[in-house]
This record gives C-alpha cells, structure tokens and sequence, in this order.
C-alpha cells in the first residue's frame, strides 16, 4: 500500500540506525512490524496468569522420576 507521510528527520534517522536498514522504506516496513509483534505480545501477557498455579521444578522433577 502507498502511502504518503511526514515523518521527522531525526526519528526516521534514528529508525535506520536502529534496525540497520539500508532504505528508508526497510527501517519503517520493521519499526512498523516490531511495533505490532511488541503490541500483539503486550496484548497475550494481558491474558496469562500469574503463574501461581504452575508447577514448581521439584514437582516436575519428581514427575519425571515417576514417569
């Protein structure tokens, strides 16, 4: 999809030496991607648990002692 945008000069140098793009169309195609995968990551932690009903390693060690 084209499409037309401002974006800061010194944001958009910042993009490129952060991902190590070699265009501009690169370091803004994986800002944009890593913004989503952060988002999409931030948005399954909402719905895990606290992990109080996990098991402890000395549970799965004796589990697997046990077979």
């Amino acid at each position: 999809m084209k499409t037309t945008v401002d974006i800061p000069d010194q944001a958009l140098k910042d993009a490129i030496r952060f991902t190590k793009a070699r265009t501009k169309r690169e370091a803004i195609v994986i800002a944009v991607e890593d913004f989503n995968r952060r988002k999409r990551m931030a948005e399954l932690s909402r719905f895990a648990g606290t992990g109080n009903d996990m098991t402890t390693a000395a549970e799965l060690q004796a589990q697997r002692r046990n077979g």
